[in-house]
């Protein structure tokens, strides 16, 4: 049986006191002693009040200490991300040492209407899969700061993904290499498959997208070529797959020899099918990763990858947000040389 909610007139009734008597224990403790106010707490506890409607009073006061972080995908995935965790660390640390909240809010929902007027901001973590969401941000009054992609009239922290990759590739390619490429969401398919003459999708806003141009850019200066059936699309950064797209690479005939991989998780599991086939990195196939997860410092061997500071990142994007920051920041990234180029 749903128990019916008291309201402050019921319960002033109930203690045989005023609503703002009641109103000033909760909200104005210096209007009533302090036995006076701890009398009035324990009756209402009691009875099982617990102070006034907090989203009346969001309404009312126009501020709830509640930041939305609205991820790229679903919360299910991106949880399980550890760069996406890594970033959701930074944030809550930053929002918990001022006594804010965090509501994590999924980039494939219909609408952020359903939370505008219960918080005060907007972190978005990547490019939202509904890229309305991204519309609606734009259109709200509430201050918002993008993550890994730029939203118009937004502070945007970010690194240069394109001279990343660039750099990366860099150290692996050498001239005559044939050269595959394993990307993220670079068409509009749902399954692990080779782009082919497929039409890229988000080209302008995705930081995959530029990936994809600072590889193409380290593969032309070094006088190699690759084509669309040479270049993978991994819907999400997953191990399932990532594998799936690791056993076509390495079952590719001929083989390639260099393989740029658009995530840690995808260089790694291409890695591991490779020394299970006894396949020799480097000195059969060389292969470089993006992220710097933990995974891949641990792992032998080492992964060449690039090193971002998700941390430090989720920890500047709740910075600027709290501060009311106007201004962009490039965030450093750092090549890690491993033994796998």
């Amino acid at each position: 049986m749903k128990k019916l909610k008291l309201t402050l007139k019921d319960v002033a009734a109930k203690l045989d006191v005023s609503t703002a008597t009641i109103s000033n224990a909760f909200n104005r403790p210096d209007q009533l002693s302090a036995a006076r106010r701890e009398a009035i707490l324990a009756a209402c506890k009691k009875i099982g009040y617990h102070g006034p409607n907090k989203a009346a009073q969001i309404l009312r006061k126009g501020q709830s200490n509640i930041v939305a972080l609205v991820l790229a995908d679903s919360i299910e995935y991106m949880v399980s991300d550890p760069v996406a965790s890594k970033f959701i660390q930074g944030v809550s640390s930053v929002l918990q040492k001022q006594n804010k909240h965090l509501l994590l809010y999924a980039g494939d929902s219909k609408s952020i209407q359903d939370v505008v007027d219960f918080v005060d901001g907007f972190i978005c973590y990547g490019a939202p899969r509904n890229a309305g969401l991204t519309q609606e941000i734009i259109q709200q009054s509430k201050p918002a700061v993008a993550v890994d992609f730029n939203i118009e009239g937004c502070p945007a922290i970010n690194i240069d993904n394109e001279e990343a990759s660039y750099q990366v590739a860099k150290l692996a390619l050498e001239k005559g290499d044939r050269v595959a490429i394993l990307g993220l969401r670079l068409i509009d398919a749902p399954t692990t498959c080779r782009i082919y003459d497929s039409p890229l999708v988000e080209t302008a806003r995705s930081i995959s997208h530029r990936r994809l141009d600072g590889y193409m850019r380290a593969i032309h200066e070094t006088g190699n070529t690759v084509g669309g059936d040479w270049i993978w699309h991994i819907p999400e950064s997953d191990s399932n797959y990532a594998r799936q797209a690791a056993r076509e690479v390495l079952s590719s005939s001929p083989r390639p020899d260099t393989v740029l991989c658009m995530s840690d998780i995808i260089a790694l599991e291409l890695l591991q099918c490779a020394m299970a086939k006894g396949i020799k990195v480097p000195e059969e196939l060389k292969i470089t990763g993006f992220d710097g997860i933990d995974e891949a410092l641990r792992t032998r061997p080492y992964l060449t990858t690039v090193c971002q500071s998700s941390l430090e990142k989720g920890a500047l994007a709740a910075t600027t947000l709290l501060d009311g920051g106007t201004d962009s920041a490039e965030l450093s990234f750092e090549l890690k040389t491993g033994e796998t180029t």
